[in-house]
């Protein structure tokens, strides 16, 4: 490190790699150091809970970018962890003691998987899936008539399930709550995604908590359950969600409430210091509420406004929340906020897909949630998304309808 001022990245990541990038794309000519504790370069996440588990991705595919790209932008790569970030003289300090002296700085810390709090779950063969490493790890476990016992019904456990029915293991979920994907979607979708899975071969189990865990032979692990049944497996693989790691932040005193709190420009408390991602808490552009997302279009779009403003932009961040979920030959998605729903109707595409939309009490869509085949899904559900966006406020009968073209209401 050199006593000259750079563009500094903390998290190097998804938005860390793409925010990196945009610096120079946006004609920063200075030095950009590129933060992170992992020896890889930054890639997506997505493709960690199928793509590669299958065996349908190789891991140059998951990259953001060719190795050679980073060094021909003189991008500088610093497999490092944050000790501390000093925000008055803008100054970051290394574990090795090594100091980055910054113009402006980005967040991009992204989230750490929650761990379980039973007792065994440390034990070897129990996984959470969050890096490049941890996918490896996992995959190499997926062999046909694997026992696979996933703890956690959300988006990742049933991702991961997917995968490892398609890879020929025997496989059980467990979700503590009455029904799976907790809140985000409705009940109806809930119950689709678990006919699904079931009728893939998986045993899926909700309210459902494991007690512990007990290793019972080399490479066979016992999964106790609350209600006094066992489960054996070979792997545990745990999705029960990530916590933002927002700890740096906090100690160089930003305000942070369970994420990094940002503004319309993604820049923090502290001048100069910016958040992006995972980590973020941004107001809304629906209802202008703080809100935090865990997407790969969150961390592709905020990346570049990020960086465009710690070039001095101040360009406000707009995007609509979306997301997408893989499982089988089936999508779920969501784009806006369905929580902020008066009221919704459903859009019944065939026995097997439909599409919910969500009304605020003024009938604006303020969401759409789908599930279905990606072939009859797809299509209906970026022509719903963009009524989101738009903000419209379509009859309701004209939604219910599926003789109506949704393209036509655009």
């Amino acid at each position: 490190m050199t006593n000259d001022r750079v563009m500094a990245v903390v998290g190097a990541g998804h938005v860390g790699g793409r925010a990196a990038q945009a610096l120079r794309e946006y004609g920063w000519q200075g030095g950009i150091a590129l933060i992170g504790a992992e020896q890889h370069l930054p890639y997506e996440r997505p493709p960690l809970s199928k793509g590669l588990l299958t065996g349908e991705r190789e891991v140059a595919q998951c990259q953001l970018r060719p190795p050679d790209a980073w060094q021909e932008d003189s991008i500088e790569h610093v497999v490092a962890r944050v000790k501390t970030i000093d925000a008055s003289a803008r100054e970051v300090l290394l574990e090795d003691g090594r100091v980055v002296c910054y113009e402006a700085l980005l967040l991009a810390t992204g989230g750490h998987a929650r761990r379980l709090t039973i007792p065994g779950a440390g034990l070897r063969g129990v996984i959470s899936l969050r890096t490049l490493d941890d996918s490896a790890a996992i995959a190499q476990r997926l062999v046909p008539d694997a026992r696979v016992v996933i703890i956690g019904g959300g988006f990742i456990g049933l991702e991961v399930a997917a995968s490892a029915r398609m890879r020929g293991c025997r496989v059980c979920v467990l979700e503590g709550a009455p029904r799976l994907l907790g809140r985000a979607v409705p009940e109806s979708i809930a119950a689709r995604v678990q006919a699904l899975h079931e009728r893939n071969g998986v045993d899926l189990r909700v309210s459902t908590a494991p007690a512990a865990i007990e290793q019972i032979s080399d490479g066979t692990l016992a999964v106790m359950l609350a209600n006094g049944d066992t489960l054996i497996a070979e792997t545990v693989v745990v999705g029960i969600g990530i916590d933002p790691a927002d700890e740096l932040a906090r100690a160089a005193g930003l305000d942070v409430r369970r994420g990094v709190v940002v503004n319309a420009e993604l820049e923090t408390s502290a001048p100069g210091i910016f958040a992006a991602g995972d980590v973020a808490i941004f107001p809304s552009r629906i209802s202008d509420q703080p809100i935090r997302q865990e997407t790969w279009h969150n961390a592709e779009t905020q990346a570049r406004i990020a960086a465009h403003n710690m070039l001095g932009a101040r360009e406000k961040y707009d995007g609509v929340p979306w997301f997408w979920s893989d499982q089988y030959d089936h999508q779920l998605q969501v784009a806006g906020e369905p929580a902020l729903a008066d009221h919704s109707v459903t859009r019944i595409l065939s026995d097997h897909a439909e599409i919910h939309f969500y009304f605020d009490a003024d009938d604006r869509l303020v969401g759409a949630s789908g599930f279905g085949p990606v072939s009859m899904l797809a299509k209906e559900m970026k022509l719903a998304r963009m009524l989101v966006e738009r903000g419209a406020s379509p009859a309701p009968e004209s939604l219910t309808d599926s003789s109506v073209k949704l393209k036509g209401l655009l």
